[in-house]
């Protein structure tokens, strides 16, 4: 698939910016949401072992539940505590035959976790020494690791606080 140019990126710009024109409210006039936040995000995975080790035991989130998916015998269905009481989960589905990751549609394009100056810098370290291949800092995101977990999911470990992006207040306090 190409990157748009010419003529239609220009398009695609001046959508955007329409768009930005259209829906996008000053800070100050946004109203608060009216959800309290993201109790979980559910992700499938092809082996729970897999997945544990590589959330729990490598990235340092602790397994808080692991259980039979209600909906699908058979299935597991976990979580993980990924800070500020969200959780990470996962299902795994025996015997469907899930084809591995691709990028599409409705799929997750990554997952940006907020870290600070010290946890970015022991997590940059740990993935040299264990041989994760990894982007960043780079790629004009100094603040951003981008890897993927054994499931083909992607990460951002994101050296930003929450709410903010590229140091801009997106949410009110």
């Amino acid at each position: 698939m190409a990157e748009p140019e010419g003529a239609e990126l220009e398009a695609i710009r001046a959508h955007r910016d329409e768009l930005r024109e259209t829906y996008l409210r000053p800070l100050a006039d946004r109203p608060p949401s009216k959800v309290r936040g993201v109790h979980h995000l559910a992700l499938v995975c092809q082996d729970v072992e897999e997945t544990i080790r590589f959330y729990q035991d490598f990235l340092g989130f602790p397994l808080v539940e692991l259980v039979e998916n209600r909906d699908y015998a058979g299935s597991s269905h976990f979580f993980f505590d990924i800070g500020n009481r969200n959780l990470l989960g996962f299902f795994d589905f025996p015997g469907l035959g899930n084809p591995p990751y691709e990028e599409t549609i409705g799929a997750v394009q990554h997952l940006a976790l907020s870290i600070d100056r010290e946890q970015f810098d022991e997590a940059k370290a740990k993935l040299d020494a264990a041989g994760v291949d990894y982007l960043g800092p780079d790629r004009g995101a100094d603040d951003s690791i981008y890897l993927r977990d054994p499931n083909g999911v992607g990460l951002e470990l994101y050296r930003e606080d929450l709410g903010v992006f590229e140091g801009t207040p997106l949410i009110n306090e």
